[in-house]
C-alpha cells in the first residue's frame, strides 16, 4: 500500500491517501538493509560517528597548545572544520541551527586564533563582535573561565575554587565525590588538582584573546553573577572562604589528596579507551600527567594520548574531534533493527550479520569488574554493557536494556546466562523512587546542581523516563516467567506514570525530546504488556497526533529543552523523529491509523538513493540546555526500523482470521 515517491505530493493538505504497494515498502526495505549490512564491522559491530558541538574540536587546538605539541596538518584541517560551522551571525551554536552560545563561540575563536587565524578575518572579526555585543569573555561558563586561567587570561578567582582535598572529604560530607555523576566524577578528579596547583599552559606563542573583555580580566568583579538562588549565594561565599584559607592547608595534606586523585583516575585510565571514555576527562588526565612530570615517551602517557586521538575523524582536508564513541549503543540498536526486518522475511545474510553482532556483544558484557556503580550496590552482582568499546567502571543500564532484549528477541539458549546476568544487575540498580538513572542509583543530591563549579546543571544521574522505559522494556518482558522482577516492574510503571507530562508526552533525557521520550515508554509498555487501551497510552497518542507535522513527518528541535512550551515541534520534518513517532504509534496499536499511514509515506519519499535517510540536526543532548550530539546511525536504523515493524504489523493483521457475523 505504498504509493510510489515519483507521484508523491510534496504536501499532506488532502484528504485522501493513496494505498502503497507492498513491493515498494519491500524495496524500500530492502535497500536500507543491504546498506546497513554493508557497514557492519568485519569483528560483528556498527560504529557510526557521534559528533558534538564546536566545543571539542576547539579544545583539542587548545590542548595542543597547552602541551606544545601541535600538529600543524591536523590542526589545519580541524580549523579549516570550525570555520565551516559559524552561525551567519557570527556565533558558534550548542547544535546546528541553533543560536549561538558564547562558551563555545569563545572557545573557537581562541583555537582559531592559536591556529594562526587573524583577527580580522572574517570568521574572527564576527565572532569577536558577537562576544563583545554579549558582555564579552567573562561571561564565559565555568568550564571555559578553567581553560582562560590555565591559559593566564584571566585570573583564578574567575573559576570557582576546586581544591584536590575534596578527595579527603567524609561521605557523610554534603559535597562528596561518589555524589556526583560518573561524568562528573572523571572530569573533576584530574581537574581539582589541574586547578589547584593553577597549572599554565605553555602556549608557546603566548597568544591570549585580551580584545574579547570589556573590563580587563584583573578589574571585573562579576564572574559568578549568574548564581541567584539563595542556596547559590551561600555556597558562592563559602567558595570565596575556601579560596581565602586555601595558603593555610598544610603541604602533607595536599600532598595526600594529590596522591588520592591521582591513584583514583589512575586506576580508572582504561587503557586505549582512556579515562571514562570521555574527550574532557581523557584531556584533563593527560594533562595532570604533564604536569607531574610523566614523560612523553612513558608508555601510560603515550597510551592516554592514543585514546584521545582515536576519538579523530578525519576526512580530507577537515577534522574533528568526537566526545566518544558508541559501539555497543550503535550495535545494539541495529540489531534491534535488523531482528524487525527479518522477523517475517528470514534472510541468510541478516541472520549472519545479527549472530555475528550479538556475538560480539556477548563478548563485551561485564560480570566481576571493579566499577564505581558498587559504591551504592555493593553487593550486587555485575552483567552490565558499556555504552563504548570499553569502560569497564561505567557500564549503564540503558545500554545494557538494549543488548540483553536483542539477546532475548533472538530466542538462543547461548544468550540465557547474558540474559539473565543483565536483567539481574539492572533490577538492582534500580532508585528508591522506582526509575532508572543510567550509570548509578539514587544520584540525586539535587542541591549539588548550585554548587559553582555546576552552571551547567547536569552535575547529577537521576532517574529519567527514557531509561526508565527501556529498563520494563526488558524486565517486563522476563516477569511473565521470572516473577521476581514483577515489584520491580510495578515500581518502575509507577514512576513512569507519575513522570508522563500533563499532555501526554514524556520526557527524553538522552533523546530529543519529548517525541524520544514518549517512545521509549510506550515500546517498554507494550513490552511489559500494558493494555492499549491504558488511559496513559492513549493520552501518548493523541499527543503524538497532535505533533504530526504538514508533510506527514515529525520534528523536533532542541529548543525545547530551554522551552517546554514548543515541545515535540520543529521547522522541519527529520526521518530521526518520524521513525521514532510511527514506532510509538505502532506500540500503541495505532498500525491502521492515518497518521501511521502518511508517516511511512514521508519516509518512502525522502528515502535516498543509497537507501539510507539524511537529518543534518543535532538529536540528543549530552546535557540537556548545555551540550548536544549528533548520533550519524539515528537516521539510518531508525526509519528501516519504522518501515520494517509496519509492514510487520501489516502482515500480522492481514494474516489474522475475518470477524465471524
Amino acid at each position: 500500500m505504498l504509493i510510489e515517491n515519483l507521484l508523491y505530493a510534496d504536501q499532506y493538505a488532502i484528504d485522501g491517501i493513496a494505498p502503497h504497494s507492498a513491493s515498494t515498502l519491500d524495496d524500500a526495505i530492502k535497500l536500507a538493509t543491504a546498506e546497513l549490512l554493508s557497514l557492519q564491522n568485519q569483528q560483528g559491530y556498527w560504529v557510526f560517528e557521534l559528533e558534538a558541538d564546536c566545543t571539542i574540536p576547539a579544545e583539542y587546538i587548545l590542548m595542543m597548545h597547552y602541551l606544545d605539541e601541535i600538529d600543524s596538518v591536523l590542526q589545519r584541517k580541524i580549523a579549516h572544520f570550525l570555520r565551516g560551522h559559524q552561525n551567519p551571525d557570527g556565533s558558534y551554536p550548542l547544535y546546528k541551527g541553533g543560536p549561538g552560545d558564547i562558551s563555545c563561540t569563545i572557545k573557537v575563536y581562541y583555537a582559531l586564533k592559536l591556529a594562526g587565524d587573524d583577527i580580522q578575518s572574517p570568521t574572527l572579526h564576527s565572532a569577536g563582535e558577537w562576544i563583545r555585543h554579549r558582555g564579552g569573555a567573562a561571561k564565559a561558563n565555568v568550564f571555559t573561565r578553567i581553560m582562560l586561567a590555565m591559559f593566564e587570561q584571566v585570573p583564578w578567582r574567575a573559576a570557582p575554587f576546586i581544591p584536590v582535598e575534596i578527595m579527603l572529604l567524609p561521605k557523610w560530607f554534603p559535597f562528596h565525590i561518589d555524589k556526583v555523576s560518573y561524568w562528573s566524577r572523571t572530569v573533576m578528579v584530574p581537574l581539582s588538582i589541574l586547578c589547584s596547583y593553577k597549572v599554565k599552559a605553555r602556549n608557546p606563542s603566548k597568544i591570549g584573546v585580551a580584545e574579547l573583555f570589556l573590563i580587563p580580566p584583573d578589574q571585573e568583579t562579576h564572574y559568578f553573577s549568574h548564581v541567584k538562588t539563595p542556596l547559590g549565594k551561600a555556597i558562592l561565599l563559602l567558595d570565596r572562604l575556601g579560596r581565602r584559607l586555601e595558603r593555610f592547608i598544610p603541604d602533607s595534606i595536599r600532598r595526600k589528596a594529590t596522591a588520592k586523585a591521582c591513584d583514583w583516575f589512575m586506576a580508572r585510565l582504561n587503557g586505549i579507551d582512556g579515562l571514562g571514555a570521555i574527550f574532557t576527562a581523557m584531556v584533563n588526565a593527560y594533562e595532570v600527567m604533564d604536569y607531574l612530570g610523566v614523560p612523553v615517551d612513558d608508555p601510560q602517557r603515550q597510551i592516554a594520548r592514543a585514546a584521545i586521538d582515536k576519538l579523530l575523524v578525519v576526512k580530507g582536508d577537515t577534522a574533528y574531534c568526537q566526545p566518544c564513541v558508541s559501539p555497543i549503543w550503535d550495535t545494539g540498536l541495529a540489531a534491534l533493527t535488523l531482528q524487525e526486518v527479518d522477523r517475517h522475511a528470514s534472510d541468510p545474510h541478516t541472520r549472519q550479520a545479527l549472530q555475528a553482532a550479538l556475538h560480539w556483544l556477548a563478548g563485551k558484557q561485564l560480570r566481576d569488574e571493579p566499577g564505581d556503580w558498587q559504591i551504592q550496590r555493593p553487593s550486587l552482582a555485575g552483567g552490565g554493557w558499556a555504552f563504548q568499546f570499553g569502560n569497564s567502571y561505567y557500564p549503564d543500564v540503558d545500554d545494557t536494556a538494549v543488548v540483553a532484549y536483542a539477546m532475548l528477541q533472538a530466542d538462543d539458549v547461548k544468550y540465557a546466562g547474558n540474559i539473565q546476568r543483565a536483567a539481574g544487575w539492572i533490577a538492582g540498580m534500580q532508585s528508591r523512587n522506582g526509575g532508572y538513572g543510567a550509570f548509578d542509583a539514587d544520584n540525586t543530591h539535587y542541591y549539588l546542581n548550585q554548587i559553582p563549579f555546576a552552571d551547567h546543571g547536569a552535575l547529577l544521574d537521576p532517574p529519567t523516563a527514557d531509561v526508565s522505559g527501556r529498563c520494563i522494556m526488558l524486565l517486563g518482558k522476563l516477569a511473565v516467567r521470572h516473577l521476581e522482577y514483577g515489584t520491580v516492574v510495578k515500581d518502575c510503571l509507577a514512576y513512569l506514570r507519575a513522570q508522563q507530562e500533563s499532555d501526554g508526552s514524556w520526557f527524553g533525557r538522552w533523546g530529543t525530546n519529548y517525541i524520544y521520550g514518549t517512545w521509549s515508554v510506550l515500546y517498554g509498555y507494550e513490552a511489559a504488556g500494558i493494555p492499549r487501551n491504558d488511559p496513559s497510552i492513549q493520552k501518548a497518542v493523541l499527543w503524538l497526533k497532535a505533533k504530526q507535522r504538514a508533510d506527514g513527518g515529525w520534528g523536533e528541535d532542541n529548543l525545547g529543552y530551554h522551552d517546554a512550551s514548543v515541545r515535540g515541534e520543529a521547522d522541519n520534518s527529520t526521518a530521526f523523529h518520524t521513525a521514532l513517532a510511527i514506532l510509538a504509534l505502532l506500540s500503541a496499536g495505532e498500525t491502521d491509523s492515518r497518521e501511521v499511514e502518511t508517516g511511512v509515506h514521508h519516509l518512502l519519499k525522502t528515502q535516498r538513493a543509497d537507501g539510507f535517510w539524511r537529518d543534518d540536526s543535532f538529536n540528543a543532548p549530552g546535557f540537556p540546555k548545555f551540550f548536544y550530539l549528533k548520533y550519524h546511525g539515528y537516521d539510518k536504523f531508525f526509519p528501516l526500523w519504522a518501515l520494517a515493524r509496519y509492514r510487520n504489523d501489516r502482515y500480522a493483521a492481514d494474516m489474522r482470521p475475518a470477524a465471524t457475523a
